[in-house]
C-alpha cells in the first residue's frame, strides 16, 4: 500500500517539475524577439546607372536649358552726307531765331544809329563776342549803305558776312589716318558735364561710317561710369575699349589703348580723358601728362576740345586754359541745337585760333556732324535748298 503511495508521489513530482520547467523556460525566452541586426551600407553601384565624378560645379537647370545669348547686331552709322542734312534741319530748327531777327532789324524802313546798336547788342547777346560783332556791324553798315536795303539784298549781305565771321578759309578736317605704319591718335578733352564721353563714342561711329579701324582708350579713370559707358558705345559699332581699374593711372590707361591699338594695325585710337576743371592745376598737369605719355610711342594728331555751347564765357575761359596745357587744335561744340547763341562758334574761333571741327546737335546716336560754315550760316538764316 505504501508502496503504490510513494509511487504516486514520485510521479507527481516529476510532473510538477515538468510543468514548472517549462514556464520558466518561456518565461525566460519564448516572448521575445531576438534583436534584428541593421542593415549593412549599400554599396556603390557599378554599371550602367553609375555616376562619373564631377571635376567642375554642376550645370544649373538654366545652365543646361537656356541656350547661350548671341551676340547682337552691330548698327551701321549714319554717313557723311545723312549728317551733313541733319545738321541744316537741326540748326535751322533751333538757331533761326537770331537769323530772323537781324533780317528784321536790317530790313527796317530806315536803319539809322539806335538800329546799328539792336544789331550789335543782339550779336552780343548770342555769345559772338564785343569785337567780332563790333567789326560785324561795321562791315554790314558799309554793305547796306552801298548796296541797298531790300529784303533780298540784305539776306545775301547777312549770309556772306556771317560765313566770313565763321571763316570758311580754316582746315576742319580731322588728321585721322595711319603716318608711317601707326595709328592716329586723338585726345577727347574738356570738363564735367559738357558731354565729352558720349561726343568720343559718337565721333567712333562717325569713323566706323568711314571705313576706319578704331580703338577707344578709357582714361576718364575717376568717373566710376564712365569706362562702361565708353566700352557700350564701342559694342554697338564693333569697336574695342581698352580699360583699367577705377582710379588707376590715366596716362596708363592712354598708353595701353595706344599701344593696343599699334598691335591690332587701327587707324584712329581715341582717348577719352577725365574731365577736368580748368581751376586744379594739379589735375591740368596730369592731362599734360597723359599727352607726354602717349607720345612716348606715336605723336597725338588731334587734341579735340569738347565745349558746351550754351556755356558762354565760361566756355571760352574753359578753352583758353585747355589751350595752354595741351595745344588744342580743334573744338567740338555740343548741344548746339538747344541754344539760339550761335555766335559761340565765332567766339571759340577767334579766342583759340583754331576750328570748330564737329558740332552735336542732339541726344541720338548720330547727332554729332562735320561742321560746314554755309550749312551754319544758311540754318541761322532759315535759307533752305
Amino acid at each position: 500500500m505504501h508502496e503504490y503511495l510513494y509511487l504516486i508521489i514520485a510521479l507527481a513530482v516529476l510532473l510538477v517539475g515538468g510543468l514548472v520547467g517549462l514556464v520558466t523556460t518561456r518565461l525566460r525566452g519564448g516572448g521575445r524577439r531576438s534583436p534584428v541586426e541593421p542593415p549593412a551600407p549599400a554599396e556603390p553601384r557599378v554599371g550602367e546607372d553609375a555616376e562619373t565624378p564631377r571635376d567642375t560645379p554642376t550645370r544649373t537647370v538654366e545652365d543646361a536649358l537656356l541656350p547661350s545669348p548671341e551676340a547682337p547686331a552691330l548698327e551701321v552709322p549714319e554717313s557723311r552726307a545723312g549728317r551733313l542734312v541733319r545738321l541744316r534741319q537741326r540748326l535751322a530748327r533751333s538757331q533761326s531765331p537770331l537769323g530772323r531777327g537781324l533780317l528784321a532789324l536790317l530790313s527796317r524802313d530806315v536803319v539809322d544809329e539806335d538800329t546799328w546798336e539792336e544789331i550789335e547788342d543782339l550779336l552780343i547777346t548770342a555769345d559772338m563776342g564785343v569785337t567780332p560783332a563790333q567789326e560785324l556791324v561795321a562791315r554790314l553798315r558799309t554793305r547796306v549803305k552801298v548796296e541797298g536795303s531790300s529784303s533780298a539784298s540784305v539776306q545775301d549781305i547777312l549770309r556772306e558776312e556771317l560765313v566770313t565771321m565763321v571763316d570758311p578759309s580754316m582746315d576742319r578736317s580731322l588728321s585721322v589716318d595711319r603716318h608711317e605704319g601707326r595709328p592716329a591718335v586723338l585726345l577727347m578733352v574738356g570738363v564735367n558735364g559738357t558731354g565729352k564721353t558720349t561726343t568720343v563714342g559718337k565721333l567712333a561711329r562717325v569713323l566706323v561710317a568711314d571705313d576706319k579701324q578704331v580703338v577707344l582708350g578709357a582714361a576718364d579713370t575717376f568717373r566710376a561710369a564712365a569706362a562702361d559707358q565708353l566700352a557700350t558705345w564701342g559694342e554697338r559699332v564693333g569697336v574695342p575699349a581698352v580699360r583699367g581699374p577705377e582710379g588707376s593711372d590715366p596716362a596708363s590707361v592712354a598708353f595701353e589703348a595706344v599701344k593696343s591699338g599699334i598691335e591690332q594695325e587701327a587707324d584712329v585710337v581715341l582717348v577719352d580723358t577725365a574731365g577736368r576743371l580748368q581751376n586744379k592745376a594739379g589735375l591740368m598737369d596730369e592731362l599734360g601728362k597723359v599727352k607726354r605719355v602717349v607720345e612716348k610711342q606715336t605723336p597725338v594728331t588731334e587734341v579735340l576740345l569738347v565745349l558746351d555751347a550754351t556755356t558762354g564765357q565760361n566756355g571760352l575761359q574753359q578753352a583758353r586754359v585747355f589751350r595752354d596745357v595741351v595745344d588744342v587744335t580743334g573744338i567740338v561744340l555740343t548741344k548746339l541745337d538747344g541754344t539760339a547763341k550761335g555766335g559761340i562758334v565765332v567766339a571759340v574761333q577767334r579766342e583759340l585760333g583754331v576750328p570748330v571741327k564737329l558740332v552735336g546737335m542732339g541726344e541720338g546716336a548720330d547727332d554729332l556732324a562735320p561742321f560746314d560754315p554755309e550749312a551754319f550760316a544758311d540754318a541761322l538764316l532759315g535759307v533752305t535748298g
